[in-house]
């Protein structure tokens, strides 16, 4: 009897029947492939940039803290008087005049030791001296203002960084000139701003001809005597000055006390009953001191700083670091040391210690060029975060790192208007998913970018080639002719 014969259809049929669980397997497993990518991708791409950009910079720094030297003797070699080269004599400062130009020659954390640094160190002081309660309520005025002209909205997303740039080029401008900051002055001051911490974290390209735009606008009020002389560097030239006035106060002084900021309000969307606790009592000093030293320690604004050593510094009896070694302090790694549960955010371990006698050292050591802030950034950021708190509240789910690429993504709810909690739980989770797969493409940009912007620094060698030209006091060395004076960058 012959076998009947089967039909087209059920051929089909069993044909999907048994392939379709193996297809249903692949999609899955690729499906869970792409979903994890937000997970692995940007572990591995950060590894990648650090292991390339050691090999293109090469084993130059010794690191601090480290099994040679441990974090009880971190601020020993740090505070040694042997320890005061800044720039000349190392790799790493071509990188860092590259991303901080123009001017890096003549920036406060970059000049070498002696008279010329001295006078800038005095000048910088005097600027950002006053009253505390003038400086405070100068910071309120304009964060008052700045919030109450970007944020209209019940709830709105920001990017905190972003959010407090205004708020410091107005104030910083304020000190600089005493007089209010005309809007597209803030908008000069920005752009150089971002421009400049986008380079340093490797999410951007510089882009000099906005750099060269506040340059211009600088030596034209210098030129027409608008800036009060005291506020000047007299051993500087005129170019000099401006490049001094860009680089201390509308670089490094924005940059920083925006990161500052969005560190601060970063910490109190994610910790609730800290951020409650301010909102309710926006005076008390000593709880505000105590999340801003722990925020400072978790995330402090300095990654590693390094220095020269101009002589040898001795370890022991019979070891020493020699004369010209590049030394490198590590901020985050000293931090950590010396605390239980170092990873945990705690307020109030600061009831029971005293930051002086900890391994706690967020405006830098005494000895060897502090911030010159140190005394303003405390009471401005008290202020800020008081206007903050008191027109919203903060929330996110973003991760907290502390280069902080991501610029701090936030939600400002209105205070006392608050958003139903559905849609409090949709915008927190949406803030998690987005800043997921951000941290993907930007992980990836920040190694091609970052890749470039090293090779192209070691290329143009900014500070080798200054100082084979000029002595640690910027005067021209014998038989060199020093070359015109000129704004590096084109015109846009």
């Amino acid at each position: 009897m012959s076998r009947p014969r089967t039909t087209g259809p059920l051929r089909t049929t069993n044909r999907l029947r048994t392939t379709s669980p193996l297809r249903t397997a692949k999609l899955l497993a690729a499906a869970a492939g792409v979903l994890s990518v937000p997970y692995w991708l940007p572990r591995s791409v950060v590894a990648a940039r650090v292991a390339l950009f050691a090999r293109i910079n090469g084993d130059e720094g010794i690191a601090f803290p480290s099994a040679a030297v441990p974090a009880d003797r971190f601020e020993e070699i740090y505070s040694h008087p042997a320890a005061n080269g800044r720039s000349r004599g190392a790799a790493l400062s071509d990188l860092f005049w590259y991303w901080l130009a123009p001017g890096p020659e003549v920036h406060q954390e970059h000049l070498e030791d002696g008279p010329r640094y001295d006078e800038v160190a005095r000048t910088t002081l005097a600027v950002l001296a006053g009253p505390s309660r003038d400086l405070s309520a100068a910071v309120a005025r304009r964060t008052a203002a700045v919030l109450d002209e970007l944020v209209t909205g019940r709830a709105e997303f920001v990017r905190l960084r972003d959010l407090m740039m205004p708020v410091w080029a107005e104030f910083f401008h304020g000190l600089v000139f005493r007089e209010p900051c005309p809007p597209y002055v803030r908008r000069l001051i920005v752009d150089n701003a971002e421009d400049v911490v986008n380079s340093l974290k490797c999410t951007r390209l510089r882009h000099p001809a906005r750099r060269a735009r506040l340059t211009r606008h600088l030596r034209r009020r210098i030129a027409a005597g608008q800036v009060p002389p005291h506020h000047l560097p007299g051993s500087l030239t005129p170019d000099e000055q401006a490049y001094y006035l860009q680089g201390t106060f509308f670089n490094t002084a924005v940059v920083q006390m925006s990161e500052a900021m969005a560190h601060l309000l970063l910490v109190l969307a994610q910790h609730p009953e800290a951020q409650h606790r301010l909102a309710a009592a926006p005076d008390d000093d000593r709880y505000f001191s105590n999340v801003l030293n722990e925020t400072l320690r978790l995330y402090p604004l300095f990654g590693v700083a390094h220095r020269i050593s101009t002589d040898d510094i001795p370890l022991g009896p019979d070891t020493a670091i020699p004369a010209g070694s590049v030394l490198c302090f590590n901020y985050p790694d000293y931090h950590a040391t010396g605390y239980t549960d170092p990873d945990v955010f705690d307020p109030g371990r600061w009831d029971r210690l005293v930051a002086k006698q900890q391994h706690h050292i967020p405006f830098g050591v005494a000895a060897n060029r502090p911030c010159p802030a140190w005394r303003l950034a405390p009471l401005a950021m008290h202020a800020a975060t008081r206007e903050v708190l008191r027109r919203f509240t903060l929330h996110s789910t973003v991760a907290h790192t502390r280069s902080i690429p991501h610029r701090a993504p936030c939600l400002l709810v209105r205070r006392g208007r608050p958003l139903p909690p559905h849609r409090l739980l949709a915008a927190r989770v949406f803030l998690r998913v987005r800043d997921r797969w951000e941290d993907v493409w930007r992980s990836c940009v920040q190694l091609v970018l970052g890749t470039w912007m090293v090779l192209d620094a070691r290329r143009l060698r900014p500070a080798e080639r200054y100082f084979a030209t000029h002595d640690t006091q910027g005067v021209p060395l014998p038989g060199t002719a020093p070359a015109p004076a000129r704004c590096p960058y084109p015109h846009p």
